[in-house]
């Protein structure tokens, strides 16, 4: 998201997720589903001389899309079990996350609200609506606070620029047909975008301008947080040095792109006033230190 965020790119999909053929799948099962429920119900009408009410499971149309997507991925994620409903990493991350709710808040008309999920590979990604979700196995990977936060920002800052939705309705337009059948047969447009982005939820590929905004608007973020936004930059240099299975996804696409970390040098000299204050050297930086093994209790 998504950094780990930066979150972009071509990592397999692990088998308990939706892949882009089962997305599709799910596209024609909807349309056959559909067609033949309306089939059915127009045989009852015939039939029994009434017409049939819309199902109230039904997202409401004047409920916002980004709603609507946002909790079709929860949905999932708490079907397969890998949502973590409490943990004591829970009292590392909402310091962070709170600081940064406060700071973004103003720029987002939905409530961010953030969840620890578990999965192998250290990650984060951010879903329209404001959910943004933190894989318990990145609080192990970075080295400080400030490169958490700088995740945490990166990502959120997708959501504020809606750069899930844009690639997502990008990707509607190359299934053009059968997302027009499905949607005029039954299911919401949200409801589709957030098929397609459940196949792609762990290879969101956002275009290196996309990224690059994310990480200047993150930078701003971490600012007003009063956590060093040099915590970004940090976590750039440190992937130089990981190992290929220990990149986060956000950052997987181009981990050693220098384009990205100079524009964000180029950005703090800019705004001397804002980034001034801040110290680029990673020794100044606050460490974070979670439980090892710590304990995680899943929602169902």
């Amino acid at each position: 998201m998504g950094l780990l965020l930066f979150l972009a790119g071509g990592v397999e999909l692990e088998s308990n997720v939706v892949s882009e053929g089962a997305a599709m799948n799910l596209f024609k099962l909807i349309r056959v589903s559909v067609l033949s429920l309306t089939a059915l119900m127009g045989l009852v009408s015939c039939a029994g001389g009434g017409g049939g009410a819309a199902s109230d499971k039904q997202p409401s149309q004047d409920q916002d899309e980004e709603v609507q997507m946002g909790q079709e991925v929860f949905d999932q994620l708490k079907a397969k079990g890998e949502i973590i409903e409490s943990s004591p990493l829970y009292d590392q991350l909402k310091p962070v996350a709170d600081a940064i709710t406060k700071a973004a808040q103003p720029r987002y008309n939905h409530p961010f609200k953030f969840y620890l999920v578990h999965e192998t590979q250290p990650n984060a990604f951010a879903t329209p609506g404001g959910n943004v979700y933190v894989v318990d196995s990145l609080l192990y990977f970075v080295k400080n606070t400030e490169e958490l936060a700088g995740t945490l920002c990166h990502e959120v800052s997708h959501t504020i620029h809606h750069d899930t939705v844009t690639l997502m309705e990008k990707q509607q337009q190359l299934e053009k047909r059968e997302v027009g059948a499905a949607v005029l047969l039954g299911p919401t447009r949200a409801h589709v975008l957030a098929i397609l982005l459940l196949g792609k939820l762990h290879s969101l590929s956002y275009s290196r301008d996309v990224e690059s905004r994310a990480d200047l608007t993150g930078s701003d973020v971490c600012a007003a947080t009063d956590y060093n936004p040099w915590g970004l930059v940090w976590l750039f240099q440190d992937f130089k040095n990981a190992q290929i299975g220990q990149i986060p996804q956000l950052l997987s696409d181009h981990p050693d792109d220098q384009n990205r970390v100079q524009t964000l040098e180029e950005h703090f000299r800019k705004d001397s006033a804002v980034f001034g204050k801040f110290n680029p050297d990673p020794k100044s930086a606050t460490s974070f230190v979670v439980t090892k093994n710590a304990p995680e209790v899943f929602l169902h």
